[in-house]
């Protein structure tokens, strides 16, 4: 039954996820919207919204640490996860607005939340903070958006054809979804947790963050293969923003104790969410493109990510010399990248 009622949640949450943001894009580009900010705002929101309502359920059930789990683990997941596959199907490349403002956006958030967590707990003035800040960067989206209009592209013409009556129809049934989805899956992982022996943390940070990502994943691919290759990108940053501000602010302001972080969160896998997102410069700025071999350095260290907190989980005897081998890879697969951007930084102001 458990297993159903997760499948079933799942599946609920990805179609979900797409009536949302194919309605709301509609919606968005009918009143002006450039494709770039309808990128970072409604598609990214829209394809986070699994992670929200999973997240808030989780809270207002007293279960903050699957909601605090599934921020950090949706964060490391897009980044690593989403990116590298997006970037071995093809070469991604990246705004420059990107590049100057929501990546290291991104970066800073993730500091953030570690700044937050000190205390043990994030509580609701963090919340309060965090959706403060969801409000402020939605000021400064709009502002480019007044700036950048005259970038819209021929997808107004489709928007504009479309029925209003349909694409709220498409919101109202896909939030519907997300709701009645999210409860599905929290109530099944939470059943695989208590009959497999692994802590809720751990469900949070690989299948369920794994899972509500679906819909980034999907949208990733396939604006990768119709040539939309900034927007892969761009769903991916401002999806972690959104994680970050909305999802984890929100979660801090309904959670009836606050949100409890555990020394395993505090001391790896937040630390580890922060150098994902440090990654994204090096690699972004390397001639605004995230080549094939980046992305397969991305999701190799996924894989490497996922396997560690396997062996964690179940305490391997191999765990000490894997972990030795971790911290051994990262600062130099970090130093590989910072030389080679450098490298290519070099060369073009050479030409």
């Amino acid at each position: 039954m458990a297993l159903l009622a997760f499948v079933a949640g799942l599946v609920l949450l990805i179609a979900g996820a797409e009536g949302l943001v194919r309605g709301a894009s509609r919606l968005a580009t009918r009143v002006g919207m450039s494709p770039l900010i309808i990128g970072l705002t409604v598609v990214a929101f829209g394809t986070s919204s699994p992670e929200l309502a999973v997240s808030l359920k989780a809270a207002v059930d007293d279960q903050a640490g699957i909601a605090l789990g599934n921020v950090v683990g949706s964060n490391i997941f897009n980044v690593l996860f989403i990116l590298g596959v997006s970037a071995l199907i093809v070469p991604l490349v990246v705004a420059q607005q990107l590049i100057r403002f929501d990546i290291p956006l991104m970066v800073g958030l993730s500091l953030a939340v570690l700044l937050l967590a000190l205390d043990g707990g994030i509580g609701r003035l963090d919340g309060m903070l965090l959706v403060a800040g969801l409000a402020a960067y939605l000021v400064f989206l709009f502002r480019q958006n007044a700036k950048a209009q005259s970038a819209e592209t021929g997808q107004e013409a489709e928007a504009a054809s479309a029925s209003l009556g349909i694409n709220l129809l498409y919101v109202a049934v896909g939030l519907g979804m997300l709701v009645l989805g999210s409860r599905w899956l929290v109530e099944g992982a939470v059943s695989f947790a208590q009959s497999l022996g692994i802590s809720e943390q751990v469900i949070g940070l690989t299948i369920i963050a794994a899972g509500t990502s679906l819909p980034e994943v999907v949208t990733s691919i396939i604006a990768a293969l119709r040539g939309e290759r900034d927007i892969a990108v761009g769903n991916v940053v401002g999806s972690n923003i959104f994680n970050i501000l909305g999802v984890l602010g929100l979660t801090g302001l309904l959670a009836p104790s606050g949100i409890a972080v555990s020394d395993a969160m505090l001391g790896f896998d937040i630390p580890v969410m922060i150098v994902v997102a440090l990654a994204c410069l090096p690699i972004c700025f390397t001639g605004g493109m995230i080549d094939r071999w980046e992305g397969g350095v991305l999701l190799a260290y996924y894989l490497i990510y996922t396997l560690y907190l396997i062996l964690a989980a179940i305490q391997h005897d191999a765990l000490p010399v894997f972990g030795a081998l971790v911290y051994f890879a990262l600062p130099l697969t970090a130093l590989t990248l910072v030389v080679l951007a450098i490298q290519k930084r070099r060369r073009q102001g050479k030409r």
